[in-house]
């Protein structure tokens, strides 16, 4: 069968929303959040204007790669249940405009950067796109059950791109950053991969339930999440985030390994598929969390003598 989309010349009755949809708004978000956070505690300072137009074409990139990516994989969507209504499938927006509309995204996303910010980061936004669009969505996505290990890179580079963005270098502060996304990644996609293998298998999707079993995919979950629950708290050892973020990143990670150590007891064949589902709606808030505890803590850091007496 082949992977490759057909591209259909007529001409389709897609409105804005549709096209928003093609950027997959929500992974949008999750990247704009992460890359601020890198801008903001990064060293020195940028000027607002620059880091305005350094979050809007980091924004810009993701949603040029949320585009490619539903371009190649419209076959695969349109089999899925929780993909079926995307634009294309769905008939809204035929496949040649989708990837006309990635690809001018892409090349406008890098180029802007470039030449408004630095070519350090547009080189990264470059290869995070090329990453996600290529060598994870045509490739490692169909390819490996590893795909979301490997494949997860991509979207651990916003907070690196912000810190190139605002220092135009790259440090260990947002390695490490980089590291907590990747390997928070595994654990997050394994756990809705559990309670949707149904959809993968049937799309042909290699994803780690289908291919190595419940029992071995819980297992690996509970291994990356005790590499993440330490992993958290480095920002504080290493000194670049408080003390008080340490403590908060400690308790969101015993919890995320509560949630992983409740799914890795769950019973193989539970059609519930209970601790996997609350693991999968966790990891989210553990993200969300600390992230923006890195955020609150760098602009509450100049108060912290003051409050301390």
């Amino acid at each position: 069968m082949s992977v490759t989309p057909t591209v259909d010349s007529t001409v389709s009755e897609a409105t804005p929303g549709d096209f928003l949809a093609l950027l997959k708004p929500r992974v949008m978000s999750l990247v704009v959040f992460t890359a601020l956070v890198g801008l903001v505690v990064a060293p020195g300072s940028i000027d607002p204007f620059t880091g305005f137009i350094s979050i809007l074409c980091i924004a810009i990139g993701a949603g040029a790669s949320g585009a490619l990516n539903m371009w190649f994989d419209a076959d695969i969507d349109a089999i899925m249940r929780r993909t079926a209504k995307r634009p294309i499938p769905a008939g809204r927006i035929q496949p040649g405009e989708a990837l006309a509309f990635g690809l001018v995204l892409a090349g406008f996303s890098v180029a802007t950067l470039g030449v408004m910010v630095n070519w350090l980061s547009a080189a990264i936004l470059a290869f995070t796109i090329f990453f996600y669009a290529v060598i994870y969505s045509m490739y490692l996505k169909r390819a490996t059950p590893q795909n979301i290990v490997i494949g997860g890179a991509a979207g651990s580079f916003p907070p690196l791109l912000g810190w190139a963005c605002a220092t135009g270098t790259v440090g260990i502060e947002p390695v490490i950053l980089f590291l907590i996304i990747f390997i928070w990644t595994p654990p997050h996609f394994w756990a809705l991969a559990l309670f949707a293998c149904k959809d993968y298998g049937a799309a042909g999707i290699p994803m780690m339930p289908n291919v190595a079993g419940e029992a071995s995919t819980k297992r690996q979950i509970f291994g990356y999440s005790l590499l993440l629950a330490p992993l958290g708290v480095v920002p504080a050892l290493l000194g670049f985030a408080s003390p008080v973020y340490g403590v908060l990143a400690a308790i969101l990670g015993l919890n995320f390994l509560r949630h992983a150590w409740n799914t890795l007891r769950m019973a193989d064949g539970d059609e519930q598929m209970t601790p996997a589902k609350r693991l999968f709606a966790f990891s989210i808030l553990y993200l969300f969390a600390i992230f923006a505890g890195l955020l609150i803590d760098h602009i509450a850091a100049p108060f912290y003598p003051v409050l301390g007496g």
